[in-house]
């Protein structure tokens, strides 16, 4: 049987779940998220639901089905969780040559001094949290997330947007983590300029996902 971990892995390869209009149900990747992913025409649910119960509530073949409110308030109720985010998912390989590693690099400074609202929310759902700042106030921070993915996270203060320096930071990540990784990005659709900077920074939109927490 297939894990979360699996198919992640799969994806940072290159290798997507069939485009087959199908649903895969997983275990989830631990106690501490449960999800649902939404990749080209196949929907990946990793939950402590079995296959038939998704297949009594989703029509065949469906694909918006899955992630509408009743679908996922179902999943909820199933669970105990509450959904805490729904985002694109973005994803990029590491920056390998170590001239351009430097370069991405440069002028970052790493901090234990977590208090910041995005770094303590990071705390909670990943491990290995590491901090980088930058001169102009913003920092860039990586850690292992959902089923162990390497994922980032940007903010830059709201007086130094619209120069790059979001750009800069979401490429640094990619030259932050090991050189055989790929690093994930979550984004709200919404947020435009922050998708704009994943783009421009190298990263591409594989899917999206349905986070719950409890």
């Amino acid at each position: 049987m297939n894990t979360l971990a699996d198919i992640l892995r799969g994806v940072e390869r290159g290798a997507f779940p069939p485009p087959d209009l199908g649903t895969t149900v997983v275990p989830p990747p631990s106690d501490r998220a449960s999800c649902l992913l939404a990749f080209t025409a196949h929907i990946v649910i990793a939950a402590d639901v079995d296959a038939a119960w998704v297949a009594e509530r989703l029509p065949p073949g469906d694909l918006c089905a899955p992630t509408n409110p009743p679908f996922l308030s179902a999943l909820e109720a199933a669970t105990g969780r509450h959904v805490a985010s729904l985002d694109a998912m973005l994803l990029a390989p590491a920056v390998t040559d170590p001239a351009e590693r430097g370069a991405a690099t440069a002028g970052l400074s790493e901090v234990t001094d977590h208090k910041h609202p995005r770094i303590e929310n990071a705390l909670h759902t990943r491990d290995d949290v590491r901090v980088y700042v930058d001169e102009y106030g913003g920092f860039v921070l990586t850690g292992r997330g959902l089923a162990d993915r390497v994922e980032c996270a940007i903010e830059v203060p709201e007086d130094a947007r619209g120069k790059g320096h979001g750009r800069r930071l979401a490429r640094a990540a990619r030259a932050l983590i090991p050189a055989n990784a790929h690093v994930w990005a979550q984004v709200t659709p919404g947020n435009a300029a922050s998708m704009r900077t994943f783009l421009a920074a190298g990263y591409r939109p594989v899917g999206s996902e349905a986070l719950l927490v409890k």
